[in-house]
């Protein structure tokens, strides 16, 4: 019996000191004072080309929205996960309901890593780990821009998750195994500049491995299959293989895919459809030389089979 006590003493001191340990790694971590303190003021009109690279609107536009409409970030827009239900929120410049009251320090802290004026962890959902690769001065200018848009009252409704994923808290381990600022993609020394160009607007602002990426039961990126396509988060369809291996977009060249980006027709005069379709329309907004850029990183990149289950093909 006293070594049962101590057996069940041991234990309990275990789970304690885990508990503890679990609770420390878990926090919050934000921007160091001297890295907010080096930056300047953004510049609004920089500010506007990172707000349609990070494709703001696909988000947090009202669903439907056309027009100058889609500058009106209320939010509201329903993302059905295996993980639940995660809803947009209102970051429109409204001070009660969006995001006019943040100061330049609760934004970049958002957009870098993941963490909310109040201190708790934003859900990944939000794709600030792709964010986290941005460079300060266009999240300054990122934050310029959107000072320039309307404040639109109404607070989105919020997220409906199951147990565990209902507990910020645990965001925390999450991002202490895939929240990094390091490239995804190692360049060889010497790479011409509109591949370091578009690794920077496919890997950061772009965001788009946070969809065309197989992800691991945690919801992490596997980077080992980066672009490879994926099963879509939401419903039962597949995100493309966008790297040149067999099945993505071998057969396509950098002129085919800048063309695409502009107008929305593939080289067989295909057109974008489903979620693409609010992406495309905001690279067409981008610089002829920013497509060029994107354009010229993807078909830089490893090339991979696709990163998801192989379709049945319809029978008659």
């Amino acid at each position: 019996m006293p070594f049962v006590k101590k057996l069940v003493g041991v234990l309990i001191a275990l789970g304690g000191v885990g508990a503890v340990a679990g609770w420390v790694l878990s926090a919050p971590v934000t921007l160091d004072t001297q890295t907010l303190a080096k930056l300047g003021p953004g510049d609004a009109a920089r500010g506007k080309r990172i707000f349609y690279a990070g494709g703001c609107t696909s988000c947090h536009a009202k669903p439907g929205s056309r027009g100058d409409a889609r500058l009106q970030l209320v939010g509201g827009l329903e993302l059905k996960t295996a993980f639940g239900i995660f809803v947009p929120p209102n970051i429109s410049q409204d001070s009660k309901d969006g995001i006019g009251a943040w100061s330049f320090e609760d934004f970049a802290n958002a957009m870098l890593k993941g963490v909310s004026p109040s201190g708790e962890h934003f859900y990944p959902a939000f794709p600030y780990a792709s964010y986290a690769r941005m460079k300060s001065s266009d999240i300054a200018d990122l934050y310029a821009f959107l000072k320039t848009l309307p404040a639109v009252a109404g607070k989105a409704p919020g997220n409906s998750l199951a147990f565990p994923f209902n507990i910020r808290r645990g965001i925390g381990l999450w991002k202490r195994l895939y929240l990094s600022d390091q490239p995804v993609v190692a360049l060889p020394d010497g790479a011409p500049d509109p591949v370091v160009a578009g690794r920077y607007l496919v890997e950061g602002p772009g965001h788009c491995g946070e969809c065309h990426t197989p992800r691991d039961f945690a919801g992490g990126i596997r980077k080992s299959e980066w672009l490879a396509g994926a099963v879509a988060a939401e419903g039962s369809g597949v995100v493309p293989n966008i790297t040149s291996g067999e099945g993505g977009i071998d057969k396509w060249s950098e002129a085919d895919i800048a063309n695409y980006l502009e107008t929305g027709f593939t080289p067989s005069f295909d057109s974008v459809g489903g979620a693409m379709v609010d992406v495309q329309h905001n690279m067409a907004e981008l610089t002829a030389g920013d497509r060029a850029a994107i354009a010229a990183y993807l078909k830089a990149i490893p090339p991979h089979p696709n990163g998801y289950p192989a379709r049945k093909k319809a029978t008659n």
